[in-house]
């Protein structure tokens, strides 16, 4: 009888994002011997450089319309300023003190950090600085990385959602090119900070696979607020010119800026992995495909997260590394449901969902709609017109809610709650026989009565 081959690990981990770190720690609990490995800081994306330090920029842009408001109630803020460069300052100490706790999670569950680059050289195999590691399994949780669009000195001039949490200093012009999450959430951060802010896209409406009825409703609320939209505008090219940047569109016309943002979107890190050589399938925009227990076209070769490009939401790729761990390590057999995920986008005014678009809807079944506009109280002594605007996309035929949307203030923390009912099966009926918290504007939700007449 041969002898088992042995290997340096059980697990090797490449990536210390929060799907890998959570991988790492729960197999390391079930007995595993692990190794995670990480070429930048433990944190990834989300912790490092996304939606925690954007949250953070968030928050404090947000006190700017706060301070606004606050007259209609009778404060008088005299004098008021921001310094850049203290909240920035503020926010690195805050990422700093995460990336400790996510080093300390990892060496509290007996998990090996290795710091530096690691590369796939075998089905069993991690080279990490010129190091070969052996692991019976090897799980991918690198994540994704900004990606710029092949326009003439995009890559020379422009930053990305990296280099614009980092900025030393405020710009007073910018120009953010996209129209997704990322760059409606930093179009509000620059314009509520003083910033003079110009997003150009080039579709019709922003925010292209939300539903419709919230693309329009975010074009007034950012108009408002005093962003510049360029709706159906391409970039040709971008120029230095002295310490600005010279931006041309495809008609014609040009603007001189501070700074150029390309906010294009996110692809899957897989250059350079060694996945090819490894065998390992990829599809046409480099994410790895896989199964329903995230195992690769290489049986020894997982991956999770934004990597995979199935949702790529942080909470996500924390139940897709859980999973992993559990059915490899403690003999569960745990799938991870991709459907009715809740997100939100931090814009101002912010946006929530769950479920079904009406336009994803109407594909399959038969709907009626229930939404409502409304000044929040708030907003009464404030003076701000700007108004919230809830939605309900429910089947015809069994009454069950497949989709709700929100615009405005709280949406994200009023949709986590209604995310539950939604995942349960929740009917029209069940939102009208609850009885509403007031005076909130999530009473809005179950206080909706008349559907809206169709044209």
């Amino acid at each position: 009888m041969g002898q088992e081959k042995k290997f340096d690990y059980d697990l090797i981990v490449i990536g210390a994002g929060s799907g890998g770190v959570r991988a790492g720690r729960i197999a390391a609990g079930h007995g595993a011997k692990v190794a995670v490995v990480e070429e930048s800081r433990p944190g990834g994306t989300c912790v490092i450089r996304g939606c925690v330090p954007k949250k953070l920029l968030v928050y404090g842009a947000s006190f700017a319309s706060e301070m606004e408001d606050a007259a209609g109630f009778g404060w008088q803020i005299e004098g008021a300023h921001h310094d850049w460069a203290q909240l920035i300052a503020a926010k690195d100490a805050e990422i700093s003190r995460l990336e400790g706790i996510y080093r300390s999670l990892l060496k509290n569950a007996g998990a090996d950090l290795l710091e530096g680059r690691g590369v796939i050289t075998g089905a069993h195999e991690v080279t990490v600085n010129g190091t070969a590691y052996s692991a019976e399994r090897i799980l991918i949780a690198v994540g994704g990385w900004p990606s710029l669009p092949p326009v003439p000195g995009m890559a020379e001039h422009a930053i990305t959602s990296n280099e614009a949490l980092d900025l030393p200093r405020r710009p007073d012009h910018i120009v953010i090119q996209g129209a997704g999450y990322i760059a409606l959430e930093f179009a509000g951060i620059f314009n509520a900070l003083g910033s003079e802010v110009h997003v150009v896209y080039r579709g019709d409406l922003p925010l292209r696979g939300f539903d419709d009825d919230v693309r329009q409703h975010m074009v007034t609320a950012l108009q408002d607020r005093g962003i510049h939209l360029h709706p159906e505008t391409e970039i040709a090219s971008i120029a230095a010119e002295g310490d600005k940047k010279r931006v041309t569109f495809a008609a014609g016309d040009d603007m001189l800026t501070d700074c150029f943002m390309a906010a294009t979107g996110r692809a899957p890190k897989t250059n350079g992995l060694g996945l090819e050589a490894a065998g390992v399938k990829m599809n046409d925009k480099g994410a790895i495909i896989v199964d329903e227990w995230s195992q690769s076209s290489v049986p020894s070769i997982y991956a999770v997260g934004d990597v995979t490009d199935r949702v790529n939401l942080t909470p996500v790729a924390i139940a897709e590394g859980h999973a992993f761990a559990d059915n490899c390590y403690a003999g569960m057999s745990r799938t991870i449901s991709h459907d009715k995920i809740a997100s939100a986008v931090f814009s101002m005014p912010p946006i929530a969902s769950v479920g079904l678009s009406e336009a994803e809807a109407r594909d399959k079944h038969d709907v009626v709609i229930y939404d409502s506009r409304f000044r929040a109280m708030r907003n009464t002594l404030s003076g701000r017109s700007e108004q919230s605007y809830m939605k309900l996309i429910v089947d015809k035929a069994s009454d069950v809610v497949l989709g709700v949307h929100m615009v405005g203030p709280d949406s994200a923390e009023i949709m986590q709650g209604i995310a539950i009912a939604v995942k349960m099966g929740a009917t029209k009926a069940d939102f009208d026989a609850t009885v509403g918290i007031h005076p909130t504007a999530a009473e809005e939700f179950v206080t909706m009565r008349t559907a809206r007449q169709e044209s």
